[in-house]
């Protein structure tokens, strides 16, 4: 096949969370399977300092946003045999500080710039050489696509049908705007209603995905049945129910090249799982030495990186954490985001100097050393869609504690769900008191040596690798190429 990927972030070029890690293993490994992979991502300030070989192509893009003509231009790399990369280039929209915002604030033309960038990935998909069988579009910044190549069809512009899949890594940012901002897309009105783009009276860049893609996929099959509810599905839930048959749940896989304990230059101490008691034990006394910690192989090491955020369950971590370390434990936070967490996290360093480890903002080397030297990994998340951090962690040894909720339910098992297959630690109610119960929980494993033992294999022997998440996602590719023009016939 031939697939074109189109992105708002991809790794190692722009980055801020796992949509940039996902794009960039789910092409890679695609084009290892044998398919002819494209990736479409803005031409952001720092990446032509950074990687001096991208070129320009005699490309000029001359897109209409209203009555507007802005132009732009478009950057190529071949990144492997079968994947290249095509960066749009829109010196006023992309040449800034930050991807989508700036001193925590979004960018206020946030939808003219995506809007500029879905015509763009449209046009390429029309127009280059290589012709793409299909568009794999990702998030709120892509969602306008398959709309957009919807009405091209429509109106016979298209050489041939190109359908179109959406993955919606997390629903609850949708991209919603004032109606007037429609007008920037030159579109028919027609389509502005509550059967299309129309959101309560607003612009819904997602929905219009959900709408007119061809298929629709989220990163976890737990996350795909909680979207269907009222509780999780962001007022999205209704749509969602319509295309109930166009929708799977593919786990996202972990990039196990980046992330591993034995061919990492990150970690001074390689281990595996033959050498993974000697080998923990040695990244333990290393962090603890960099993290300022009390050098002690015996106390229970706990550990968060990631986002700060109510999403991730900061607000119940916080007070769990103030109750645990008036005990014997010690806690290892990297991380940014809202700065009343990023207060809190402060604050519980200064009362614990020698208990709590903490850098704000992010450290790729120092995450990794965080995940080898810890000996267990904090995700009390409200809700999550599919995540990564948990897999890593599983992948270093290192037991998760996690709510049930998203992929964390389909990744983690407990001690209560299989003692002889059990890798981690669950808890289901979002409170404080029930993630400090699991963490106490957590603990007494630690002491009991075989046990703490078998859980650290079952960890490291689960495999979220990227080539069997590259299958699933070939069968939906299949499925959208079959039904190609046939949307909304699944839900009729």
């Amino acid at each position: 096949m031939k697939i074109l990927l189109a992105t708002s972030e991809v790794y190692p070029y722009s980055k801020t969370g796992g949509l940039a890690d996902m794009l960039s293993a789910l092409a890679k490994t695609l084009a290892r399977q044998g398919h002819e992979v494209g990736v479409v991502t803005p031409l952001y300030g720092s990446i032509l300092k950074k990687y001096p070989e991208i070129k320009k192509m005699d490309w000029v893009l001359e897109l209409p946003l209203d009555w507007h003509q802005i132009q732009g231009g478009v950057y190529t790399l071949e990144v492997d045999k079968g994947l290249t990369y095509y960066f749009i280039e829109q010196e006023e929209f992309f040449n800034r500080p930050g991807i989508y915002q700036h001193n925590g604030l979004d960018y206020p033309d946030n939808p003219e710039r995506f809007i500029f960038f879905s015509k763009a990935v449209a046009h390429l998909a029309q127009f280059l050489p290589w012709k793409p069988d299909l568009v794999h579009v990702h998030d709120w910044q892509t969602a306008l696509v398959p709309l957009l190549l919807k009405h091209a069809q429509g109106l016979g512009l298209l050489s041939r049908p190109i359908p179109t899949c959406l993955t919606i890594h997390n629903l609850v940012y949708q991209g919603v705007f004032p109606a007037k901002i429609f007008a920037l897309t030159n579109l028919p009105w027609g389509y502005f209603n509550p059967s299309g783009s129309e959101f309560y009276g607003n612009f819904n860049f997602l929905k219009s995905g959900i709408v007119f893609a061809d298929r629709l996929t989220t990163v976890s099959p737990g996350y795909a049945k909680e979207i269907m509810s009222a509780e999780y599905g962001a007022n999205l839930n209704g749509v969602l129910s319509q295309r109930v048959n166009a929708l799977t749940g593919i786990l996202n896989g972990a990039d196990y090249e980046v992330w591993n304990t034995s061919d990492n230059p990150a970690l001074e101490q390689p281990y595996s799982i033959k050498n993974v008691a000697t080998g923990k034990a040695r990244n333990k006394e290393l962090l603890q030495q960099t993290m300022g910690l009390t050098r002690n192989p015996r106390i229970p090491l706990f550990a968060n990186v990631g986002r700060m955020a109510d999403q991730k369950g900061m607000d119940i971590m916080i007070p769990a954490l103030e109750d645990m370390l008036a005990g014997d434990i010690q806690f290892v936070c990297l991380g940014n985001g809202s700065t009343r967490y990023e207060a809190s996290t402060r604050e519980l360093q200064s009362r614990f100097p020698h208990k709590v480890g903490l850098f704000i903002g992010y450290d790729s080397e120092l995450a990794h050393q965080i995940t080898a030297g810890s000996d267990f990994f904090l995700m009390p998340s409200r809700y999550e869609p599919c995540g990564l951090n948990q897999m890593y962690s599983l992948r270093y040894g290192t037991l998760p504690i996690v709510r049930a909720t998203g992929g964390l339910m389909d990744t983690v098992v407990d001690p209560n769900e299989s003692s002889t297959q059990a890798n981690g630690f669950k808890f289901s109610a979002y409170t404080s008191q029930n993630l400090a119960r699991t963490m106490i929980r957590a603990q007494s494993v630690y002491y009991s040596a075989t046990t703490l033992k078998n859980m650290r294999k079952n960890a490291m022997q689960a495999d979220f690798s990227w080539e069997q998440t590259a299958r699933r996602y070939e069968e939906v590719y299949k499925a959208a190429l079959g039904g190609a023009g046939l949307v909304g016939k699944e839900s009729a």
